[in-house]
């Protein structure tokens, strides 16, 4: 049977995380086929049908899938799903929202935040803040699966040459509404998809001294991220925050400034490529997963850095 990848997007671009999960389609084997949801959303499934490795679109075009409501986005899934062997879903806030609810109605386990596929039936995903890697297997009909897109590198999004079939679209489920979305805007890059992140913790002292690291963030076109408790002491905003219940991140460099190195925020970052620590306690735990570690007062080491660049 083929495999199900639910496409991640806006109604207007695909998502980058749909190309990680793409990837891990693709280890399973078969063929892969994307089903994009949503409203005036073609441009969405050209693009899905250009990605390397896709054997088939299904466009599922209506007003009641317009701004991804989870009840009615799985009602679409499960309309097909009893032709797939495999329903892969990215681990990101949407697919964590509609992946258990499709779960639930097909009365199967699903298998969560996976790190690698062994077999078509055999995956493995991190227990206990990642402390711990656990190999599991499902002998259920239906695979449901989100994917942690870190763990996976994004197929080509051009090179493929899929055809593109059109769907009935579901009805609104009454279940839910949309009653508003507001949209953080920057200039810098998305934090889940940067190649380079600068972020910052409860050592920042205050949401002032927290823009000490725009300048060092600009110099290095990054993205800025935080640590729970940056988060919580309202020194950065919510959608910043990497950690075991923020963001997970894996860029190519990693700088954390004033981040002690509680478990919960080593869950979302220790697969960096290069991890760079500044901190003045010698013995904080970021250290221990640091390719760089300096210590020293961040207040004078981080404008020696930005004027060093």
């Amino acid at each position: 049977m083929a495999i199900l990848v639910i496409a991640e997007h806006d109604n207007q671009q695909l998502k980058a995380a749909t190309l990680n999960a793409l990837a891990a389609a693709q280890k399973i084997g078969g063929d892969v086929h994307v089903l994009v949801a949503g409203n005036q959303a073609a441009g969405v499934a050209q693009a899905a049908a250009k990605a390397q490795g896709v054997n088939k679109v299904l466009l599922a075009d209506g007003p009641a899938l317009a701004d991804g409501l989870a009840e009615n986005v799985a009602a679409q899934v499960l309309a097909i799903a009893s032709s797939y062997s495999h329903i892969l879903f990215p681990a990101t806030a949407s697919g964590k929202n509609i992946a258990p609810r499709v779960a639930a109605k097909l009365d199967v386990a699903q298998l969560s935040d996976i790190l690698s596929v062994e077999s078509a039936d055999t995956f493995t995903r991190p227990i206990y803040a990642g402390n711990a890697v656990a190999t599991v297997q499902s002998s259920d009909a239906v695979k449901v699966i989100t994917v942690r897109t870190t763990a996976f590198d994004a197929v080509a999004a051009e090179g493929g040459s899929a055809a593109v079939e059109e769907l009935s679209a579901v009805a609104d489920s009454g279940r839910s509404s949309f009653v508003s979305r507001e949209v953080a805007k920057s200039d810098r890059p998305e934090l889940a998809g940067a190649g380079v992140v600068v972020s910052g913790g409860r050592g920042m002292g205050s949401a002032e001294n927290f823009k000490l690291l725009d300048g060092l963030a600009d110099k290095l076109g990054a993205a800025l991220g935080a640590s729970r408790a940056a988060v919580d002491a309202g020194y950065a905003p919510n959608d910043w925050q990497v950690g075991q219940t923020g963001k997970i991140v894996a860029p190519q460099l990693y700088v954390a400034v004033g981040i002690s190195g509680a478990i919960q925020h080593l869950a979302g970052m220790k697969d960096s490529k290069v991890i760079v620590a500044i901190n003045k306690d010698p013995e904080a735990p970021i250290f221990g997963v640091a390719d760089y570690g300096l210590v020293a007062d961040l207040f004078e080491a981080v404008p020696a850095l930005e004027k060093a660049l």
